[in-house]
């Protein structure tokens, strides 16, 4: 990694997570320069059917902290 890049990466890991997370994406985003259309509408769907679970109550969220233990123990084999 050039020095540019490693000031540059120190220079956004001091970002608050929020700024963190949206320049993340766009990274990520600018890697892909394809769309497949049909791909996008079923993430949307599921996107929406996720949402109306939630709202209805029919699941219910999981702190961070408590999802991270989860896939940690799942992932050690526990």
């Amino acid at each position: 990694m050039s020095q540019d890049v490693s000031e540059l990466l120190k220079k956004a890991l001091d970002l608050p997570a929020e700024a963190r997370a949206a320049l993340a994406g766009s990274l990520l985003d600018s890697l892909d320069d394809t769309v497949d259309a049909s791909a996008e509408e079923e993430w949307n769907q599921e996107i929406a059917r996720r949402i109306a679970e939630l709202d209805s109550g029919k699941v219910k969220p999981v702190p961070w902290a408590e999802a991270r233990r989860q896939v940690a123990a799942i992932l050690n084999g526990r």
